[in-house]
Parts: structure tokens; sequence; C-alpha cells
């Protein structure tokens, strides 16, 4: 799909105003450090976000082929707060009474076309805590895939422009690597802290760690 499209540009960027973003809102935060020093943080808040307090969901997928290497999907699509494709796990807002659990279900089918099995359901974490209160769960599903079957359609809204790659997973560090080489990408870091825990873990010097620390 990037391949076929016309280059994405960025047209233009000014100041908006918290109160008339839609998704976005702007805040100060005062408070007191450790020392009792009072200090202030200017904090990104999301305006939408689910009844249980969580604001997204990203889905790690296993897929399971039955003569090939475990693999996933990640999906390209071109992000305008980076001015770039970004390389992703699917995601997406969870709807107001969604859980996390629905909603990977609904984003994996519309993002990839693919139905799988939810196989852990990860605790909230903070996406950007530097910069921003959003929070996110990591839900991770398998998909069991047959021999020869086609990639399903996948069930975009308008303007959603997403491109599918299935990567295996013992190459997914290294395809990471080459497209974060590409100046038109960028890797998002839910996925590549993923695939960097798979890589280090693998090393060698790290290989007896677990039985040292256990006896």
């Amino acid at each position: 799909m990037v391949s076929t499209q016309k280059v994405p540009q960025i047209i233009s960027v000014k100041d908006l105003d918290s109160s008339q973003a839609k998704w976005v809102g702007l805040k100060k935060v005062g408070y007191v450090d450790q020392k009792g020093t009072p200090r202030s943080w200017e904090v990104a808040v999301r305006k939408t976000t689910s009844v249980f307090g969580v604001d997204a969901v990203a889905i790690g997928n296993i897929l399971l082929h039955p003569t090939k290497p475990p693999s996933t999907m990640v999906v390209v699509q071109y992000r305008p707060p980076v001015g770039k494709y970004t390389v992703e796990w699917p995601a997406g807002l969870i709807d107001k009474d969604e859980t996390a659990e629905q909603a990977a279900v609904r984003e994996m089918k519309e993002e990839t076309g693919y139905e799988g099995k939810v196989i852990d359901i990860g605790p909230v974490i903070s996406s950007d805590p530097g910069m921003t209160s959003a929070t996110l769960q990591l839900v991770m599903m398998e998909v069991q895939l047959k021999e020869g079957e086609a990639m399903p359609e996948q069930r975009l809204d308008d303007g959603e422009l997403i491109e599918r790659v299935v990567v295996s997973l013992d190459q997914l560090y290294t395809r990471l690597l080459e497209w974060s080489e590409k100046d038109q990408y960028i890797v998002a870091g839910k996925l590549f802290y993923f695939a960097a825990g798979m890589h280090f873990a693998k090393q060698g010097k790290y290989a007896g760690y677990s039985s040292v620390v256990s006896s």
C-alpha cells in the first residue's frame, strides 16, 4: 500500500488552543516533590477514555503457521505527529464501554482482517510518562493460520491507510533495525522493546543468568 500511494506531506503546523482540540488537551500540573519543593509540569491528556480508565490498547500478535516459523504482523501507517511512516503493532483507542480485550479483538480484525485468541492481557501501563498521562494495555493474541490461506480483507475506517507486513519472530529485531535506517520510517517503541527483549534474551552471555540468580 505504501509504495503505491502518493507520499504524504505536512503542509502546515500551527498552535492549537486546548479548548479547540477534539482528542488531546494540555494541562499544567502543580505538585510538591520529595524535598518539599513546589514544581509544575506540562502534561498532554486524552479527552476520550474508557469507563475502565484506560485510553488505548496495543495488540501483540503471534501468527502460527503449520509449516513456517512463528511470525508476527506489523502495520505500517503514516503518522502526522512524527511526519513519517510508523512500523508498529496494531493498536487503537478503547471505546467508552469497551474492555481492553474487546478493543483488541475489534482493532485486530479492523487493521489486519484476522481474528485471534487472546492469550494474555497486560496491566495498565504508561505510554510516555514524561509527556502524557495516557495509558494503555498490551493484549497478546495468537492467530492460527492454515496452509495456503489468503490474507483476509481489512475493515479500515475512512482515512485509514494501513499496510500489513508479516515478519518472522526470529527476524523481527533485524527487520526493525532495517526500517529504522530508512528516512521515511520510524519504529514504534512498544514493538521495538518486544523485539529487543527477545533478541538480547537469546544472546549467549545472558543464557545462564536465570540459573545463576536462582542458585
